[in-house]
């Protein structure tokens, strides 16, 4: 029988290429030059659709001008959700892989998501005082869009609530992951109860918006998104060298004579 000159193969690893990207010096290299395209692509889609949606699109036959405000608060509300989705995965593989990476991403996807969900807020009161006569009503999806924002907040906290990190990171993964079960009570809340904000106009079956409108709001979310992975991408990085940092300062004095 002849041999093979062909090298053995290793075994493959279960989730091998995730453990593979999941190492934060990989993520660096990745990173440092993905970073300047995305700043450039989440700005020019954020203000395209801005600038479509505010002077170029039609005014809404009921709402008027007002509805305008739809260009940054439903990409708002959409890239807030989707962060405390992207919040509680990390906190899952962070308890389940103990994976540095995941809880570096979810440590600064809480202010970024925190940014969103407040400007989410408060574009919905400016928009709520003219169709509602005021700024805050205690409704459904309102309210449970409020304890998403607290629980960004709480997040923020339990992380720098604990000296020892490992512990800070293992509180923060638990609450984000109970806090998960909020995400389908704001989607389905003007579903489940009679509310005063309207229901989903954009959803996965279709859309009951016309398409000039419609177009200016996907490309405003497109760039709202990219904004999103921009600003954690960035934090990321910027954590990930001041761990570094910290780590051969602490080397350089413990060789200090």
């Amino acid at each position: 029988m002849k041999e093979s000159v062909l090298p053995a193969r290793r075994p493959a690893r279960p989730g091998g290429w995730f453990h593979y990207l999941a190492n934060p010096g990989r993520f660096q290299k990745l990173a440092r030059p993905a970073l300047p395209w995305l700043a450039a692509a989440s700005l020019g889609f954020t203000v395209a659709g801005l600038a479509w949606g505010y002077w170029f699109a039609p005014a809404d036959w009921q709402q008027g001008d007002a509805a305008r405000i739809m260009y940054a608060h439903v990409p708002a509300a959409w890239v807030a959700m989707a962060g405390y989705a992207a919040l509680a995965l990390c906190s899952f593989v962070s308890l389940v892989w103990r994976h540095p990476l995941a809880d570096i991403a979810a440590e600064e996807i809480g202010p970024v998501g925190a940014g969103f969900t407040g400007i989410c807020l408060v574009s919905g009161a400016l928009w709520g005082r003219p169709m509602w006569g005021a700024y805050w009503v205690w409704d459904a999806r309102l309210t449970s869009v409020l304890i998403l924002f607290f629980l960004y907040l709480g997040h923020i906290t339990l992380i720098r609530a604990f000296d020892n990190k490992a512990h800070a990171y293992r509180a923060a993964a638990i609450l984000a992951l109970a806090g998960a079960v909020n995400l389908p009570v704001i989607v389905f809340s003007v579903q489940w109860w009679n509310t005063l904000h309207q229901g989903n106009s954009v959803s996965l079956a279709g859309s009951r918006i016309y398409p000039t409108m419609l177009y200016p709001l996907l490309v405003s979310a497109l760039g709202f998104y990219l904004t999103f992975v921009t600003l954690v991408v960035a934090r990321m990085s910027a954590a990930i060298a001041e761990r570094k940092t910290a780590a051969l300062l602490r080397a350089a004095a413990e060789r200090a004579p």
